[in-house]
């Protein structure tokens, strides 16, 4: 997938999503935040109303359609707007309401996007919510996520998706050593991607992995730094779209990344 690459910013409306700058407790904070985001260089502002986080509840399709349904057909007047759900339901109703991308935590959704002529992000996850952060396992992490992910794409493809994004999962259902070694060898699932003429999506922002790669925790307040460290790295191999909490910093180190050394001034 050519072109510049995308910034995808989180709006939560939930109360128990991991960090608490993306959480909005009402439809009206929720739209307040997504036009923040779009004003700092956001191209995708994406809406859940569920979280995916390791341990988190499930909610049911009403509750969760309660939450989302308004807030993508505001946002979806001003920007492009991604529903982040793994219910066929709530993609349904949010692509209804304006929502143009499904992005699928459970990468199961692919026959629904295709039929309903939205962008797909299929997301690779070991397990669920209740179970992926328990023991993870791979024999070689990045050529079964690799292998799932080509898979997917296929299976995207078929259902007839025309815009196509493949997220490795980052935290979900990897440990601190597998997430390293899908960002170590990304180059490998962006020539997967290109076999399917899909994009990489990459998610790293404020993520637990990144609070244990220095000498002491970070808290998750903490993590900016890792953050754009590690999207810095995403971008440089070749990933198509990066998802993040921290809209304006991170919208200016995809304009520097992207920038052709050419227009820079010496």
């Amino acid at each position: 997938m050519t072109g510049r690459p995308l910034v995808m910013g989180v709006v939560n409306v939930t109360s128990d999503s991991f960090y608490p700058g993306s959480r909005t407790s009402s439809a009206d904070a929720a739209i307040a935040r997504g036009r923040e985001l779009f004003a700092q260089g956001c191209d995708v502002v994406d809406v859940g109303g569920e979280s995916s986080r390791p341990g988190s509840a499930f909610i049911g399709v009403d509750e969760e359609l309660e939450r989302v349904v308004a807030v993508v057909a505001a946002l979806g007047r001003e920007g492009e707007v991604s529903i982040d759900t793994q219910k066929e339901a709530v993609a349904r109703a949010a692509v209804g309401a304006g929502a143009s991308i499904v992005n699928d935590v459970a990468g199961t959704l692919a026959e629904v996007a295709g039929e309903l002529r939205a962008g797909y992000v299929a997301m690779h996850r070991q397990g669920d919510a209740a179970t992926m952060q328990i023991d993870p396992t791979y024999d070689d992490v990045v050529a079964e996520v690799g292998e799932a992910l080509g898979a997917q794409a296929a299976r995207a493809r078929a259902a007839g998706v025309a815009r196509l994004w493949l997220d490795p999962g980052i935290g979900f259902g990897k440990t601190v050593g597998h997430n390293l070694s899908l960002l170590a060898h990304l180059d490998r699932l962006v020539e997967i991607a290109d076999g399917h003429d899909a994009g990489i999506l990459v998610g790293t922002s404020r993520k637990r992995f990144l609070a244990r790669l220095g000498d002491a925790e970070l808290g998750v307040d903490d993590r900016l730094e890792g953050s754009l460290a590690t999207a810095a790295w995403a971008l440089l191999a070749g990933a198509a779209m990066i998802r993040v909490h921290d809209g304006a910093a991170s919208a200016r180190l995809r304009d520097l990344v992207a920038r052709p050394l050419s227009e820079v001034r010496a």
